[in-house]
Protein backbone atom coordinates (compact mmCIF):
# COMPACT_ATOMS: atom_id res chain seq x y z
CA UNK A 1 0.00 0.00 0.00
CA UNK A 2 2.85 2.09 0.94
CA UNK A 3 5.14 1.25 -2.47
CA UNK A 4 1.93 2.41 -4.36
CA UNK A 5 1.24 5.46 -2.36
CA UNK A 6 4.62 6.26 -3.54
CA UNK A 7 4.18 5.52 -7.29
CA UNK A 8 1.19 7.89 -7.20
CA UNK A 9 2.97 10.90 -5.68
CA UNK A 10 6.03 10.04 -7.86
CA UNK A 11 3.54 10.24 -11.10
CA UNK A 12 1.55 13.22 -9.77
CA UNK A 13 5.18 15.21 -9.00
CA UNK A 14 6.51 14.09 -12.84
CA UNK A 15 3.29 15.31 -13.97
CA UNK A 16 3.26 18.86 -12.47
CA UNK A 17 6.74 19.23 -13.80
CA UNK A 18 5.68 18.12 -16.92
CA UNK A 19 3.13 20.90 -17.08
CA UNK A 20 5.40 23.36 -15.37
CA UNK A 21 8.05 22.34 -18.24
CA UNK A 22 5.68 23.21 -20.94
CA UNK A 23 4.14 26.05 -19.67
CA UNK A 24 7.42 27.43 -19.37
CA UNK A 25 8.50 26.65 -22.74
CA UNK A 26 5.35 28.18 -24.45
CA UNK A 27 6.00 31.33 -22.85
CA UNK A 28 9.68 30.65 -23.89
CA UNK A 29 8.81 30.49 -27.57
CA UNK A 30 5.99 32.93 -27.63
CA UNK A 31 8.88 35.50 -26.80
CA UNK A 32 11.05 34.25 -29.17
CA UNK A 33 8.17 35.01 -31.56
CA UNK A 34 7.89 38.14 -30.77
CA UNK A 35 11.61 39.08 -30.75
CA UNK A 36 12.12 37.63 -34.13
CA UNK A 37 9.31 40.02 -35.24
CA UNK A 38 10.17 43.12 -32.82
CA UNK A 39 12.11 44.92 -35.89
CA UNK A 40 9.79 44.74 -38.46
CA UNK A 41 6.48 45.69 -36.26
CA UNK A 42 3.43 46.75 -38.76
CA UNK A 43 2.55 49.00 -36.00
CA UNK A 44 4.73 51.49 -37.70
CA UNK A 45 2.12 51.40 -40.70
CA UNK A 46 -0.41 52.77 -38.14
CA UNK A 47 2.14 55.16 -37.10
CA UNK A 48 2.64 57.07 -39.99
CA UNK A 49 -1.03 56.87 -41.33
CA UNK A 50 -2.01 58.79 -37.81
CA UNK A 51 0.66 60.88 -38.50
CA UNK A 52 -0.84 61.64 -41.89
CA UNK A 53 -4.47 61.79 -40.35
CA UNK A 54 -3.47 64.26 -37.33
CA UNK A 55 -2.03 67.28 -39.75
CA UNK A 56 -4.58 66.46 -42.74
CA UNK A 57 -7.42 69.36 -42.37
CA UNK A 58 -10.48 67.86 -41.97
CA UNK A 59 -14.40 68.25 -40.37
CA UNK A 60 -16.85 71.55 -41.58
CA UNK A 61 -13.53 73.33 -40.47
CA UNK A 62 -11.00 72.30 -42.73
CA UNK A 63 -8.81 71.91 -39.62
CA UNK A 64 -6.10 69.83 -38.05
CA UNK A 65 -5.45 68.41 -34.85
CA UNK A 66 -2.08 69.57 -34.74
CA UNK A 67 -3.52 72.47 -32.00
CA UNK A 68 -5.19 69.39 -29.99
CA UNK A 69 -4.41 69.90 -26.24
CA UNK A 70 -3.37 66.28 -24.74
CA UNK A 71 -2.19 68.18 -21.33
CA UNK A 72 1.12 69.57 -22.36
CA UNK A 73 -0.57 72.31 -24.67
CA UNK A 74 -1.41 72.84 -28.00
CA UNK A 75 0.25 70.46 -30.26
CA UNK A 76 2.38 69.04 -27.70
CA UNK A 77 2.69 65.03 -28.67
CA UNK A 78 6.25 64.27 -26.95
CA UNK A 79 5.51 62.98 -23.17
CA UNK A 80 1.63 63.67 -23.33
CA UNK A 81 0.40 60.36 -23.29
CA UNK A 82 2.25 58.63 -19.87
CA UNK A 83 0.35 61.80 -18.16
CA UNK A 84 -2.70 60.39 -19.41
CA UNK A 85 -5.61 59.98 -17.76
CA UNK A 86 -5.73 63.35 -16.09
CA UNK A 87 -7.69 66.41 -15.40
CA UNK A 88 -8.66 68.93 -18.20
CA UNK A 89 -9.85 72.49 -17.14
CA UNK A 90 -11.54 73.62 -20.12
CA UNK A 91 -14.59 70.51 -19.95
CA UNK A 92 -13.97 70.08 -16.05
CA UNK A 93 -13.22 66.47 -16.18
CA UNK A 94 -11.12 63.53 -16.85
CA UNK A 95 -10.12 62.29 -19.74
CA UNK A 96 -7.87 59.41 -21.50
CA UNK A 97 -6.31 59.61 -24.69
CA UNK A 98 -9.35 58.45 -27.14
CA UNK A 99 -12.13 61.13 -24.91
CA UNK A 100 -9.66 63.90 -25.65
CA UNK A 101 -9.41 63.16 -29.30
CA UNK A 102 -13.22 62.83 -29.55
CA UNK A 103 -13.01 66.29 -28.02
CA UNK A 104 -10.50 67.69 -30.10
CA UNK A 105 -12.28 66.17 -33.46
CA UNK A 106 -15.84 67.51 -32.17
CA UNK A 107 -14.63 71.48 -31.15
CA UNK A 108 -11.55 71.67 -33.61
CA UNK A 109 -12.79 69.95 -36.84
CA UNK A 110 -16.49 70.61 -35.87
CA UNK A 111 -17.00 66.75 -36.54
CA UNK A 112 -20.22 65.35 -34.97
CA UNK A 113 -19.93 63.14 -32.07
CA UNK A 114 -21.24 60.18 -34.36
CA UNK A 115 -18.24 61.20 -36.63
CA UNK A 116 -15.41 61.64 -33.95
CA UNK A 117 -16.07 57.88 -32.66
CA UNK A 118 -17.03 56.42 -35.81
CA UNK A 119 -15.04 53.28 -36.11
CA UNK A 120 -12.93 53.05 -33.14
CA UNK A 121 -12.16 49.74 -33.92
CA UNK A 122 -10.54 48.33 -37.24
CA UNK A 123 -10.57 45.51 -39.52
CA UNK A 124 -9.05 44.87 -42.90
CA UNK A 125 -11.32 45.77 -45.07
CA UNK A 126 -13.05 48.75 -42.98
CA UNK A 127 -9.72 50.78 -41.32
CA UNK A 128 -10.24 52.98 -37.80
CA UNK A 129 -8.55 56.43 -37.57
CA UNK A 130 -8.49 56.61 -34.19
CA UNK A 131 -6.16 53.46 -34.01
CA UNK A 132 -3.95 54.91 -36.21
CA UNK A 133 -3.88 58.50 -34.49
CA UNK A 134 -3.54 57.06 -30.98
CA UNK A 135 -0.58 54.40 -32.66
CA UNK A 136 1.11 57.91 -33.66
CA UNK A 137 0.44 60.05 -30.37
CA UNK A 138 1.76 57.25 -28.01
CA UNK A 139 4.70 56.39 -30.38
CA UNK A 140 6.18 59.94 -29.16
CA UNK A 141 5.79 59.24 -25.81
CA UNK A 142 8.55 56.40 -26.06
CA UNK A 143 11.33 55.39 -23.63
CA UNK A 144 9.67 58.21 -20.93
CA UNK A 145 8.01 57.13 -17.59
CA UNK A 146 3.97 56.94 -16.74
CA UNK A 147 3.72 59.74 -14.42
CA UNK A 148 -0.45 59.87 -14.41
CA UNK A 149 -1.38 62.60 -11.76
CA UNK A 150 -4.31 61.97 -8.58
CA UNK A 151 -3.35 65.54 -7.33
CA UNK A 152 -6.75 66.58 -8.49
CA UNK A 153 -9.52 65.62 -6.64
CA UNK A 154 -11.14 64.77 -10.24
CA UNK A 155 -8.12 62.66 -10.96
CA UNK A 156 -8.40 61.22 -7.33
CA UNK A 157 -11.89 60.06 -7.88
CA UNK A 158 -11.35 58.99 -11.35
CA UNK A 159 -8.94 56.39 -9.74
CA UNK A 160 -10.56 55.35 -6.69
CA UNK A 161 -14.19 54.33 -9.06
CA UNK A 162 -11.74 52.40 -11.62
CA UNK A 163 -10.35 50.54 -8.21
CA UNK A 164 -14.13 49.70 -7.88
CA UNK A 165 -14.51 48.51 -11.41
CA UNK A 166 -11.25 46.18 -10.87
CA UNK A 167 -13.07 44.72 -7.96
CA UNK A 168 -16.75 44.76 -8.89
CA UNK A 169 -17.63 41.09 -9.89
CA UNK A 170 -20.63 40.48 -11.88
CA UNK A 171 -22.05 38.94 -15.52
CA UNK A 172 -22.98 35.94 -16.09
CA UNK A 173 -19.73 34.26 -14.81
CA UNK A 174 -19.76 36.56 -11.70
CA UNK A 175 -16.21 37.78 -12.73
CA UNK A 176 -13.98 40.49 -11.88
CA UNK A 177 -11.09 42.24 -13.66
CA UNK A 178 -9.24 40.97 -10.05
CA UNK A 179 -10.60 37.13 -11.20
CA UNK A 180 -7.68 37.18 -13.64
CA UNK A 181 -5.44 39.81 -12.72
CA UNK A 182 -5.44 40.10 -8.77
CA UNK A 183 -2.71 36.85 -8.26
CA UNK A 184 0.63 35.70 -9.38
CA UNK A 185 0.97 32.97 -12.12
CA UNK A 186 -2.53 32.53 -13.41
CA UNK A 187 -2.41 32.03 -17.22
CA UNK A 188 -5.60 30.94 -19.74
CA UNK A 189 -4.03 28.66 -22.00
CA UNK A 190 -0.75 29.58 -23.42
CA UNK A 191 -1.48 33.58 -22.59
CA UNK A 192 -0.06 34.96 -19.36
CA UNK A 193 -2.28 36.97 -16.96
CA UNK A 194 -0.43 39.89 -15.40
CA UNK A 195 -0.97 40.70 -11.85
CA UNK A 196 -2.29 44.18 -11.85
CA UNK A 197 -1.59 44.36 -8.19
CA UNK A 198 2.00 43.56 -8.22
CA UNK A 199 3.92 47.15 -9.72
CA UNK A 200 6.69 45.22 -12.32
CA UNK A 201 2.94 43.65 -13.86
CA UNK A 202 1.37 46.85 -13.55
CA UNK A 203 4.36 48.33 -15.63
CA UNK A 204 5.13 45.44 -18.14
CA UNK A 205 1.17 45.36 -19.00
CA UNK A 206 0.10 48.93 -19.38
CA UNK A 207 3.27 50.28 -20.97
CA UNK A 208 3.03 47.51 -23.90
CA UNK A 209 -0.44 49.21 -25.20
CA UNK A 210 -1.23 49.77 -28.14
CA UNK A 211 -0.55 47.03 -29.74
CA UNK A 212 -0.32 45.22 -32.94
CA UNK A 213 -2.20 41.99 -32.36
CA UNK A 214 -0.69 39.08 -34.82
CA UNK A 215 -4.02 37.52 -34.70
CA UNK A 216 -6.04 40.23 -35.72
CA UNK A 217 -4.01 41.84 -38.21
CA UNK A 218 -4.42 45.18 -36.41
CA UNK A 219 -3.82 47.74 -33.92
CA UNK A 220 -6.00 47.78 -30.48
CA UNK A 221 -5.76 50.33 -28.39
CA UNK A 222 -6.33 50.39 -24.52
CA UNK A 223 -10.10 50.94 -24.80
CA UNK A 224 -10.26 47.73 -27.47
CA UNK A 225 -8.53 45.62 -25.24
CA UNK A 226 -10.43 46.84 -21.82
CA UNK A 227 -13.60 46.20 -24.01
CA UNK A 228 -13.09 42.90 -25.41
CA UNK A 229 -12.20 42.49 -21.12
CA UNK A 230 -15.31 42.80 -20.68
CA UNK A 231 -16.46 40.54 -23.31
CA UNK A 232 -15.11 38.02 -21.95
CA UNK A 233 -16.73 38.44 -18.57
CA UNK A 234 -19.76 38.48 -20.38
CA UNK A 235 -20.72 42.03 -18.78
CA UNK A 236 -22.60 44.61 -21.63
CA UNK A 237 -20.38 46.13 -23.76
CA UNK A 238 -18.82 49.54 -22.42
CA UNK A 239 -19.72 52.58 -24.48
CA UNK A 240 -16.75 54.22 -26.76
CA UNK A 241 -15.31 56.89 -24.78
CA UNK A 242 -17.26 56.44 -21.41
CA UNK A 243 -15.88 57.88 -18.58
CA UNK A 244 -16.22 54.58 -17.17
CA UNK A 245 -13.58 53.17 -18.88
CA UNK A 246 -11.35 56.40 -18.35
CA UNK A 247 -11.92 55.67 -14.36
CA UNK A 248 -10.68 51.84 -15.29
CA UNK A 249 -7.62 53.40 -17.13
CA UNK A 250 -6.54 55.89 -14.89
CA UNK A 251 -6.16 53.19 -12.24
CA UNK A 252 -4.61 50.77 -14.30
CA UNK A 253 -2.05 53.48 -15.59
CA UNK A 254 -1.29 54.97 -11.95
CA UNK A 255 -0.32 51.62 -10.86
CA UNK A 256 2.38 51.55 -13.61
CA UNK A 257 3.66 54.29 -12.44
CA UNK A 258 7.60 54.70 -13.05
CA UNK A 259 7.26 52.39 -15.71
CA UNK A 260 9.11 52.84 -19.03
CA UNK A 261 6.70 53.26 -22.03
CA UNK A 262 7.45 51.37 -24.92
CA UNK A 263 4.56 50.95 -27.44
CA UNK A 264 2.81 50.73 -29.93
CA UNK A 265 4.47 47.07 -29.20
CA UNK A 266 3.38 43.70 -30.99
CA UNK A 267 1.52 41.07 -29.14
CA UNK A 268 0.27 37.42 -29.87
Amino acid sequence: MKRTSSYLMAALAVSALGTALAQTSATDEIAKYRQLLADGNPAELWEMRGEELWKKKDGPREATLEQCDLGKGPGVLKGAYVELPRYFKDVNKVMDLEQRLIHCRTTLQGLTLEQATKTPFGSTANQSDIEAMVSYITAQSKGMKMAVSTRHPQEKAAYEIGKQMFFYRGGAHDFACATCHSANGQRIRLQELPNILNKSNAQAAYTTWPAYRVSQGEVRTMQHRLNDCFRQQRFPEPVYGSDLITALTMFLAKNAEGGTYNAPALKR
